[in-house]
């Protein structure tokens, strides 16, 4: 067995048999879920306060527009109360709503006075209320018979189908906001891993740097190939980890799958009776219904219209590449500082040009052709994040190979460059480095 085959197993088992990845591979599907799912939730909850919203209408004409509901009731009080008097009263309100004019004339006739700043959704329901019924106000001044029913008629809403035409002439079913949401993942994602297992890669070798641990090891092994070997194990970790969570995910897939598929799935026949089983139901059920078939089926044919295959595989391939490439840059910022605080004036434009690379992704997700996206797929510091935006909506095989061409060769020719400051700077004590320096030591021969 190779000396670089002896260090990528035994920094490879030493980390993942370590409780610290252990708990970190289970818990962190469960805490992103929990991230998306509990505001979600949270926000479904209703308090079980009761705000009570004072309603001062001086003009008299507003009367009985607010209804009562389980967070909100509305009491209509005369007077004319200025906010000195608003607060000098014992049992205040959640809110004062004054109505100075005619909101028909004047728009800005109307104002919500609070001791505390009242929520968002306080002020848009009173708005939009409102607004309701000045809308009807001003629809009965025209004087037309039936001119709401007339508008509520006139309202469409078009369900438009999105089809791409495959090359061999096939028609496939798509969705933009599909595409975009996945892309958008797998960016994030592999922004997430490079800064994380980079970083692990930095902190290990400053570790053994610190400890004196490297001087021991250099003796036996070429300090170029311990530099290759940690960055493939802790390479292998993070495809470890990636690989656990994907067949979590697809073990939750296949086993909505299953369930499905044994109600009935979502083939015509079982449409047809389903469709029949809500005809027999009341109109609000009925219509739940047959708007949760239908969109279990347009979430079906979104998730075939898709090349997962194809996306998982250029996931790894990317992902591996922009390993590599800042995994390099990252060893060699760790062997040649001494201390965290060092690192400051090296990290700055690595992760400068990564962030840079996920805003590129986020904006090329709405032009995945536009020049930016194109250069940025690229460009190898950051085609791994933006090449993934693009690959769900689209993108031809030779920008693929030529992307991955140039990540790759960039990635091998990167980790040369940091071997060649690897190999200086782990023996180097006492002397903050510059960049200026690290030229040196690349120039340095063997």
């Amino acid at each position: 067995m190779s000396k670089i085959s002896l260090i990528i197993e035994r920094e490879y088992l030493t980390r993942v048999q370590k409780k610290s990845f252990i708990l970190m591979t289970i818990l962190s599907p469960i805490v992103m879920v929990a991230l998306i799912f509990a505001p979600i939730w949270l926000a479904q909850l209703s308090s079980d306060e009761v705000r009570q919203i004072a309603i001062i209408d001086q003009t008299g004409l507003y009367k009985n527009i607010y209804e009562n509901s389980e967070e909100y009731q509305f009491t209509y009080t005369q007077g004319i109360l200025n906010p000195a008097e608003m607060r000098a009263e014992e049992s205040q309100p959640y809110a004062y709503i004054i109505i100075k004019d005619n909101l028909l004339n004047n728009p800005k006739g109307m104002t919500i006075y609070s001791q505390k700043q009242i929520t968002n959704s306080c002020e848009s329901m009173i708005t939009s209320q409102m607004e309701e019924f000045l809308k009807n106000e001003k629809l009965l001044s025209y004087n037309i018979p039936n001119i709401k029913q007339i508008i509520d008629d006139s309202d469409i809403n078009l369900h438009v189908d999105t089809i791409r035409l495959e090359e061999d002439g096939a028609e496939t079913q798509t969705s933009s906001e599909m595409v975009m949401v996945i892309g958008m993942a797998m960016t994030l994602i592999i922004y997430m891993f490079l800064m994380l297992y980079g970083g692990q890669v930095m902190s290990s070798v400053m570790q053994e740097k610190t400890n004196r641990i490297v001087e021991v090891m250099v003796s036996s092994v070429k300090p170029f190939e311990l530099m290759i070997g940690k960055i493939t194990s802790i390479g292998l970790v993070g495809l470890t980890q990636l690989g656990i969570w994907i067949l979590f995910i697809i073990g939750i897939f296949l086993s909505a799958g299953a369930i499905f598929s044994f109600s009935g799935g979502m083939d015509t026949a079982n449409i047809e009776n389903m469709t029949a089983v809500a005809g027999n139901m009341n109109g609000v059920d009925a219509a739940q219904l047959t708007g949760k078939m239908g969109a279990m089926q347009e979430i079906q044919n979104m998730l075939g219209s898709i090349n997962l295959t194809q996306l998982l595989i250029c996931f790894v391939l990317f992902f591996i590449g922009g390993y590599i490439l800042y995994a390099s840059l990252f060893a060699a910022i760790g062997s040649a500082v001494d201390n965290e605080s060092d690192t400051q004036q090296f990290m700055v434009p690595i992760t400068f040009i990564i962030i840079f690379a996920l805003y590129a992704g986020i904006f090329s997700a709405e032009n995945p052709d536009g020049p930016l996206a194109m250069w940025c797929s690229m460009i190898p510091f950051t085609s791994p994040i933006v090449m993934m935006v693009r690959i769900p909506f689209g993108v031809s095989t030779w920008e693929l190979i030529v992307s991955m061409i140039i990540l790759y060769g960039s990635a091998i020719g990167l980790a040369w460059i940091a071997g060649r400051i690897y190999r200086v700077g782990i023996l180097m004590y006492g002397k903050k480095p510059s960049y200026k320096e690290m030229i040196k030591w690349i120039r340095y021969k063997a």
